[in-house]
């Protein structure tokens, strides 16, 4: 029951917050707890949450001051307010001010639940109606300097970006291959005060062991057999800039203790030479391994682990985001588009066999199938046929529309609205949403779920946009 909501639980009293968390979980909800408003603004300006429950009479950021302030970092946020029964005038300001209702301590549990449930529904609805009318309204792709992606995990990697931009602390960027780890440090880079001084790359991995030092800190003429002529390294040439080291764990652990050395004292000697050289250098690192299973295996310091992994960043992959499929491969058609006469685009049946695969190489994988796809295509329009095999060979969701056309040359549809039928676009949107909803229902076996995590969205939100007509899958029950 992992999909039900996240809630971040608020008060000053740990019983209470101890008590709060243990129902909360039994039900299945994800929850978070914090001991002062402080506290709590601050993971919700790190993370995003479907429903907030705080104290009212709290320390200095009572819990009216931390409505407004959540409501301005998560405007989508669901509130209840716990209040005692002489307070109720105070909670009731605080529906005024947008909070959705509000429980009397000691409350009781079975109310409680029910207050909650209907809250992250509300919101949840909200939520999706105003995305509703603004794709409607601006259809526009949500960008984040080269970023791509509206997702709510993305919008979250945004926030921290722009906060992480902010200071000089280093960066350790975690996220599996092709998640776009190079992408997030160029836009921390670009938003920083740094941003008109160097981004200098270096794949660590790429690097051959012997070289990699002198390509770091540079060496001085006759260092090695070849060195004829001093070099700067890479830490010199992003003398007041950024240096991004990708796949820190491929380091040699041996260099790993220089590596340390130069960010704690700032300044780099190269191979070979006897004077130290200071250096202005912010490091943003990054990795697809886990280093803290590289410490217990003796391939990664410790202490230097903790100096990269001041602020940690963790990027969502693409099989955790599918609502930005449909974005980005749009994206990736746009910058293909130069020297064609014919528009690239995508056939519904193509979008669909990218949307039902996994993309365990994410973005990259999707990008390459993409290149691959209008390289391929004959004319402007993608079929399945120019994508890959592996997609393919995925088997059509149940109920997805037939590749023929109708005899007057419009594709059939099982789910096609005549034209001229009257049909509101509300209900039009609503029924193409429902059996969507029945695609991927049906892929994941009736698990409501996995199908609610697929789609990003509650398990709430599936029950009230599709009902309880779908048999239940045996977990399910």
């Amino acid at each position: 029951m992992a999909g039900k909501g996240k809630i971040l639980v608020v008060d000053d009293e740990l019983s209470i917050v101890e008590v709060l968390r243990g129902i909360l979980r039994r039900q299945g909800y994800r929850v978070k707890t914090a001991g002062s408003g402080e506290e709590a603004l601050e993971l919700l300006r790190n993370e995003p949450f479907d429903l907030l429950i705080s104290d009212i009479r709290m320390g200095a950021l009572d819990g009216l001051a931390l409505l407004d302030a959540a409501r301005r970092e998560q405007s989508h946020l669901a509130v209840i307010m716990m209040t005692a029964y002489a307070a109720v005038e105070t909670a009731v300001e605080a529906m005024r001010k947008g909070a959705f209702d509000y429980v009397c301590k000691p409350f009781k549990v079975d109310e409680l639940l029910v207050t909650v449930e209907r809250a992250i529904s509300y919101e949840s609805a909200m939520a999706e109606n105003e995305s509703l009318k603004e794709t409607l309204a601006c259809p526009a792709e949500v960008h984040f300097g080269t970023l791509v992606g509206d997702h709510p995990a993305m919008q979250a990697v945004y926030r921290l970006i722009r906060k992480i931009a902010q200071t000089d602390s280093t960066v350790l960027i975690l996220g599996e291959s092709g998640t776009g780890k190079e992408l997030v440090a160029r836009a921390i880079h670009g938003s920083s005060r740094r941003q008109n001084r160097p981004f200098v790359a270096i794949n660590c991995a790429a690097m051959p062991d012997s070289l990699l030092e002198s390509e770091l800190f540079g060496h001085v003429r006759g260092a090695f057999t070849g060195a004829t002529r001093d070099k700067e390294g890479l830490f010199a040439t992003a003398d007041g800039g950024t240096l991004f080291l990708d796949e820190v764990g491929s380091i040699p652990v041996a260099m790993q203790l220089t590596l340390l050395r130069v960010l704690q004292e700032q300044e780099i000697r190269p191979v070979g030479g006897t004077r130290t050289v200071p250096v202005n250098v912010r490091i943003v690192a990054a990795t697809n391994e886990d280093l803290e299973d590289l410490i217990r295996q003796g391939r990664f310091r410790e202490d230097l682990f903790y100096r990269l992994s001041v602020i940690p960043l963790e990027l969502p992959t693409l099989r955790e985001r599918p609502s930005d499929v449909p974005l980005l491969a749009n994206h990736f058609l746009a910058r293909r588009q130069a020297g064609r006469e014919a528009p690239l685009s995508l056939s519904d049946e193509a979008m669909a066999a990218l949307q039902r695969y996994d993309w365990p190489g994410n973005v990259r994988e999707l990008e390459n199938a993409i290149d691959r796809a209008a390289a391929l295509c004959e004319g402007g329009l993608i079929t399945p046929e120019a994508l890959p095999a592996k997609l393919q060979a995925l088997p059509a969701a149940v109920g997805a529309a037939p590749s023929s056309a109708t005899a007057g040359g419009v594709a059939a549809s099982a789910d096609a609205v005549p034209l001229g039928a009257g049909t509101t676009l509300k209900a039009f949107l609503r029924d193409k949403e429902r059996a969507y909803i029945r695609q991927v229902l049906d892929q994941h076996q009736g698990d409501k779920e996995a199908t609610a995590r697929a789609l990003g969205i509650s398990l709430a939100t599936l029950y009230r946009k599709y009902g309880d007509d779908y048999p239940a899958a045996a977990g399910n029950r």
